[in-house]
């Protein structure tokens, strides 16, 4: 049975006389007992001390129900008021303090001392809402439903300069929102709601668990059974989507919002007008406004984010923003890109963007633009905002957090809404190096050699700063650009250079020029275009159709990115693939197997600073220094022995055998040269080779 149609219908039948008689005698009710029908097999004994008004239709009470706890009781209904419901077989329903009305409640479900579930008139179940995400004033409302994806949700919101897109976009989930609408509410099967108070215009899914809540009004729990949604005690929720595998409990308060799968909100924190996708967590702060892609996580008290897009954010304590100049109002809006962190009390003042994998330090007043320098310190020195370069490439902590968010995935569905691509190496994040060399080495020309200090968009970097940013973003661009020549030839033989030429051939036109970063999905701005294009035109015109798109971009990244690394190649290599030589192979890989060494090396020597002697101060607290040393590797381990220095050597020695076994294979077809190798060489490649 489920919300969309009423199974059981024709199952049904009335009450014979005896069946009244017996629920009279049981204390029941009923203003019209012919308006209560009953499936064959019904057990008038199993209900009790309810009242029945409406059209009600009853399943067949006869398996026992588990608690928590090891409890079972019998299925069936009792001291409860219900009003034109249809309730499945095997459920459980007992001390509702109020009334249920206007639901269907599938079969095993359990709601137990609840004070009132209701739908009232129609209902669209939080389907249709209007959130106003990124600018407080609004602009960029984002109507949230069912199956939003954290990329429709992206274009919603910042392609406002395609108004056709977003009216037609609107236009489908409109027609979603209104193919749900309904005066019914549902209860899936095998949902639960216990020690509740006011669940007004809920559809809950199946497996839910909603216990002790203090009020959920106009939302959809989109629960399924291989990830069940859980909402715990002291939740207040109004106008609200929540997605598979979701938790939201421990008095978290809740308002126009969209709740991601695998998302976790606990602890009071409080949120409105803000989309979470998949596995944010929010703990103890407070959201207002704000887009959080996957993986956006805040865990402190102090906390708040407003009026900005965020991805892979770590927020510190007391991180916070200004979206308000107390002029036309709060109308700015802030970008933190994907993988970024926040410092203890550290402050931004909207509008600003932050690169991509940024540490951000200390309280910055200016209005900074930094995103063509990722993986940098932005530090506040003397009330100046100063960034340092790419140093945070070789920062042990961003390469931890790479590898720890896959293996954070929560989501169990079926059916995942976000694709989600992680890594720390991409066309969109090495785009923004090659750019940030080129602005480095600008800014070196025009401010002179000899300046301690260049000025970029209201921040100032040194020039020392410069040059070692410089370096590290050379060593990140070889390391990518071998990662994909590498994967793109790994286990190929070749027999000739015709051969070696067309395992490089890209699969596709589309990848080289800008990419950009749809909330957790990385993908050529070309593809995006086209898709957008296709919407205004109509090519594309539901929202299954879209999501096929966004689905279809994210399983084809390993074609868009090889056809965008070859590009940069072909440029870098000032020749076309069909002219690329083995000598050209063995260079690459030797300037990648010196990039990935030496940045494994610096990851080794800052993941030896947490073993140091400062890292110690507070061990050891009754004893010597024999004895702080123990009580250290006790809690800590040995710099020898971690986990993570141990899979740094073992990547230097695996990247370094896999580099030598392709320069090998180059040196045998140098060296090897059949006679149709010879004739598929250019005029004058030989003397190249």
């Amino acid at each position: 049975m489920s919300l969309e149609s009423n199974s059981y219908q024709g199952a049904f039948h009335p009450l014979s006389a005896d069946q009244i008689d017996e629920l009279t005698r049981q204390g029941c009710s009923c203003d019209d007992w012919s308006k209560v029908e009953v499936a064959e097999g019904f057990k008038a004994h199993a209900v009790k001390s309810t009242h029945f008004s409406g059209c009600v239709k009853l399943g067949v009470f006869e398996k026992p129900v588990s608690f928590f706890g090891g409890v079972a009781k019998p299925s069936g209904i009792s001291h409860a008021t219900i009003h034109n419901c249809t309730i499945g077989n095997n459920v459980y329903i007992s001390r509702i303090r109020n009334y249920i009305a206007n639901y269907v409640i599938e079969d095993d479900a359990v709601i137990d001392n609840i004070e009132l579930l209701a739908v009232e008139d129609q209902s669209s179940f939080g389907n249709g809402i209007e959130v106003a995400v990124v600018n407080e004033a609004g602009g960029r409302e984002i109507p949230i439903y069912d199956r939003l994806s954290a990329h429709t949700a992206y274009v919603l919101a910042f392609y406002r300069h395609r108004p056709q897109v977003i009216e037609k976009l609107r236009e489908m989930i409109a027609g979603y929102t209104a193919s749900v609408t309904r005066s019914i509410g549902l209860v899936g099967r095998g949902g639960r709601l216990l020690n509740c108070r006011i669940i007004k215009n809920v559809k809950v899914g199946p497996a839910s668990l909603i216990e002790g809540v203090n009020k959920l009004e106009n939302g959809s729990v989109n629960s399924c059974a291989e990830d069940p949604v859980h909402i715990g005690p002291g939740v207040f929720a109004e106008d609200f989507i929540a997605c598979s595998g979701s938790k939201i409990t421990d008095g978290t308060i809740i308002y126009k919002c969209f709740i991601g799968q695998g998302t976790v909100l606990s602890r009071q924190y409080s949120a409105e007008n803000s989309v979470f996708f998949a596995n944010c967590g929010g703990f103890h702060g407070e959201a207002c406004a704000i887009f959080a892609g996957p993986y956006t996580v805040t865990h402190h008290k102090s906390t708040l984010l407003i009026a900005g897009l965020f991805s892979f954010l770590n927020a510190g304590s007391g991180t916070n923003q200004s979206n308000h100049m107390y002029k036309l109002g709060p109308v700015h809006q802030g970008v933190v890109e994907r993988g970024s962190k926040t410092a203890s009390d550290s402050y931004v003042l909207w509008p600003a963007k932050v690169g991509a994998f940024t540490v951000v330090m200390g309280r910055h007043y200016r209005n900074s633009d930094t995103s063509d320098l990722p993986f940098s310190y932005l530090i506040e020195h003397e009330d100046e905002s100063i960034l340092v370069p790419g140093i945070n490439l070789r920062s042990v902590g961003t390469v931890r957090d790479a590898r720890k968010w896959p293996k954070r995935d929560r989501r169990k569905a079926p059916e995942l809404l976000d694709h989600i691509n992680f890594k720390l190496l991409s066309p969109y994040t090495i785009q923004k190096m090659l750019n940030g060399c080129q602005l480095l080495a600008n800014l070196k020309a025009t401010s002179g050699e000899t300046s301690e200090y260049f000025t970029y968009h209201s921040v100032k970097i040194k020039n020392s700063s410069s040059d070692r940013g410089v370096r590290l973003y050379q060593i990140g661009i070889d390391k990518f650009l071998g990662n994909c020549l590498i994967k793109q030839l790994e286990g190929r033989p070749f027999g000739s250079i015709s051969d070696l030429r067309e395992a490089l051939k890209p699969q596709t036109s589309m990848g080289p020029g800008k990419w950009v970063d749809l909330a957790g999905l990385l993908a050529p701005e070309e593809a995006v275009r086209k898709m957008l294009t296709d919407i205004e035109d109509g090519r594309l015109d539901s929202l299954e159709q879209v999501a096929e798109v966004f689905g279809s971009m994210h399983a084809r990244y390993p074609e868009y990115e090889w056809a965008w690394a070859a590009n940069i190649l072909q440029q870098r290599l000032g020749k076309t693939l069909e002219n690329v030589t083995p000598q050209d192979i063995i260079d690459i890989t030797v300037r990648w197997k010196k990039a990935v060494v030496e940045l494994d090396r610096m990851l080794h020597a800052d993941a030896r600073k947490e073993f140091a002697a400062t890292a110690q101060i507070g061990y050891g607290l009754d004893g010597r220094q024999d004895t702080k040393q123990a009580d250290f590797e006790q809690v800590r381990g040995t710099f020898e022995k971690n986990d993570f220095v141990l899979e740094i050597e073992k990547h230097i020695a695996a990247k370094t055998a896999l580099a030598d076994e392709l320069v090998g294979r180059m040196e045998q077809l140098l060296s090897g040269r059949s006679s149709e190798g010879i004739c598929d060489m250019e005029p004058g490649e030989k003397a190249v080779l």
